[in-house]
């Protein structure tokens, strides 16, 4: 099971939309799509933006998302 859940990283992703505003990321999808993205950066070469004991790019994109160190823009940013 992944942990944070795929719950929690929507939850923390879309903490920052007024009330009222659709939110940012509403499927998996768009996390799977923003970390895997963020994974391939890492292995391009650019420097994890937190410490972290696990050394797979993707495990580290998980959490840089979720402790919010990288956002997710919506279609108009």
């Amino acid at each position: 099971m992944l942990h944070p859940s795929y719950s929690d990283l929507m939850k923390v992703v879309n903490s920052e939309v007024e009330p009222g505003e659709a939110p940012v990321v509403n499927s998996r999808y768009s996390i799977v799509m923003a970390t895997s993205k963020r994974a391939r950066q890492i292995i391009g070469g650019e420097d994890p933006l937190i410490i972290s004991r696990d050394a797979k790019p993707l495990s580290v994109a998980v959490e840089e998302l979720n402790q919010g160190k990288i956002k997710i823009l919506s279609d108009e940013e």
